[in-house]
């Protein structure tokens, strides 16, 4: 199988289930007969740019950028997943509500900031790299006014 029938496969089997870990989403590709190891399974993932987002339940799922079109914007998630945020030098935490930190994450990356290096989500945390620690305040306080708008 090529990597582009994989990679449609990968689109079809999240957009056909609610699929919330890496293992589920290889389980239900070996029921469709397509066999995949974890490291090519995670690579795949990063080329294809899905990221987990809470549902309703609070239970993360996969999702593909075709569908963050329909994703709220970064200004109507964080007032409601935005706890708190604190840093130092050019490192800022930013906590979530439970379930939160992937999608306020693909928010924040989606902005593309210029002050922004990048982030790293869990699942109720943010690590937000800053290019210099003069940024982190100013984009502590951004994050902090767009969460009290709501």
């Amino acid at each position: 199988m090529s990597k582009r029938e994989r990679h449609a496969q990968i689109l079809e089997v999240i957009r056909s289930h609610r699929v919330s870990s890496q293992e589920a989403l290889r389980e239900l590709l070996i029921e469709r007969g397509t066999e995949v190891t974890q490291a090519t399974l995670s690579r795949d993932m990063r080329e294809l740019r899905l990221v987990k987002v809470p549902g309703a339940d609070g239970v993360g799922f996969y999702s593909s950028p075709e569908e963050w079109d329909s994703t709220p914007s970064l200004d109507s998630l964080l007032p409601a997943l935005f706890h708190s945020a604190d840093g130092v030098d050019n490192l800022l935490i930013v906590r979530t509500m439970k379930g939160g930190a992937q999608t306020v994450a693909a928010g924040i990356d989606w902005e593309e900031w210029p002050e922004v290096l990048g982030t790293l989500a869990g699942d109720d945390t943010i690590l937000i790299i800053l290019r210099d620690s003069v940024h982190r305040p100013v984009i502590q306080e951004r994050l902090e006014r767009m969460a009290t708008r709501g």
